[in-house]
């Protein structure tokens, strides 16, 4: 079902039915996110005319293109390597003329590859924010408004640069709603949320950020390109892969297994081990009531859950939903479990999650190691990995956020 659910979301087979008709002027191809390599491999392709352009991927996902440019760059805390090659992409689409289409190739990850701090903020300062919202339990719309805010691209700026050029937005979805703007943080689209939000967002989460930071959302320097801005040139947005989509791949595949699929939602969001329990409620009652549905089933989801830091462990929100399902499941005979992120890196480790079996708990305390508190040290990773139960799928080329399965049998 992973497989089924990362593969609907391959942009060698989301991409070409979205290309546009040949322009009069220039196709000019830019993007950033971890499916940007892969996504440009395709517009190569099938373009039939000519083209250049420049994307941006996390380290291992870029793909080899001939006539655009792969950049690789840190992620999720951002570096010099993708400071420079936005500066390179923000260049790029200046002094275009209403003629040419800027075809911008958008994933998750965009965030942080896309670095370019507003005057006034360091790429230094940009780190240390991130940093301090990746361990705050803030949801990603939640970082991502204060990502938008403090930047030069993101939040339609990016946007005001192509003008007067057409833009057409690819967008494969790694956000709960599915909303442009939270999509690597809408570097080409126009935003609708203030400094006044990404202010709130901060104080929400007793964030301790740098000086220039404050100074730069409180003195509004930061605001972002608000819809309806006459300066916008024409955009037309499509999400081209989203977690729905996915999930229902999945879905098809428990089908033909002789399994009844229940998609629980694809924009599940809250406190990884939160989300852990509620979900062992509902394996629970379909094992004791038959409820929602009879055994075989499979309970499927997706959405993007968030972890507080507390711990010094190796984890990340999947492995950590897992654990968290797992203490509450008990070692239950019959409830077996995956989840992962459709981009293979769950967290910062390069591990896409971790299968949950009715004795892995079992087998941990063999071993000495307390599933407590693993859970309390956010060491999902290293738990998993000691019962050799993580989940390696290496760079997948998309990103459609996390998959999660609780087969029930």
């Amino acid at each position: 079902m992973l497989d089924a659910a990362i593969r609907a979301a391959q942009p060698s087979r989301c991409v070409p039915p979205y290309l546009p008709q040949l322009p009069k002027g220039r196709l000019i191809v830019i993007g950033a996110g971890k499916a940007s390599a892969a996504m440009a491999k395709a517009v190569e392709h099938h373009w039939p005319g000519e083209l250049e352009g420049l994307v941006i991927t996390r380290h291992g996902y870029g793909q080899p293109c001939d006539r655009i440019d792969i950049v690789e760059a840190s992620h999720p805390v951002p570096d010099a390597a993708g400071q420079d090659a936005a500066r390179r992409l923000h260049k790029l689409v200046s002094g275009l003329t209403e003629d040419d289409v800027v075809l911008s190739l958008i994933s998750g990850g965009g965030s942080a590859l896309l670095a370019a701090p507003i005057d006034g903020i360091t790429l230094e300062d940009k780190q240390d924010v991130t940093r301090a919202l990746l361990a705050s339990g803030a949801s990603i719309s939640e970082i991502n408004c204060v990502r938008r805010h403090l930047s030069a691209l993101k939040g339609g700026r990016l946007a005001l640069a192509c003008a007067p050029a057409r833009v057409i937005n690819l967008l494969i979805s790694d956000v709960p709603g599915d909303d442009p703007i939270d999509i690597a943080s809408g570097p080409l689209v126009p935003d609708p949320t203030t400094c006044a939000d990404a202010i709130a967002i901060c104080k929400r989460y007793g964030l301790r950020l740098p000086l220039n930071v404050w100074k730069v959302l409180e003195s509004g320097r930061g605001e972002s390109v608000k819809p309806g801005d006459p300066r916008l040139p024409q955009i037309e947005t499509h999400i081209i892969a989203a977690p729905q989509a996915s999930l229902e791949a999945a879905a098809d595949v428990a089908r033909a297994a002789g399994v009844t699929p229940l998609i629980l939602g694809d924009s599940i969001e809250g406190e990884a081990r939160e989300v852990g329990k509620v979900m062992a409620g509902i394996a629970l009652q379909v094992l004791r009531h038959g409820e929602p549905m009879n055994k075989p089933c499979v309970l499927l989801s997706g959405g993007e859950t968030t972890v507080t830091v507390r711990g010094d462990g190796s984890g990340g929100r999947n492995v950590e939903f897992l654990l968290s399902l797992g203490i509450a499941l008990n070692g239950v005979q019959g409830v077996h479990a995956i989840a992962a992120d459709t981009d293979g890196v769950d967290g910062a480790a390069e591990i896409a999650g971790a299968i949950l079996r009715p004795g892995t708990l079992a087998k941990a305390r063999a071993l000495g190691i307390s599933p407590q508190q693993a859970l309390g040290n956010n060491d999902g990773h290293g738990f998993f990995g000691a019962v050799e139960d993580s989940v390696v799928t290496g760079p997948t080329l998309t990103n459609v956020n996390d998959f999660r399965a609780i087969l029930v049998i």
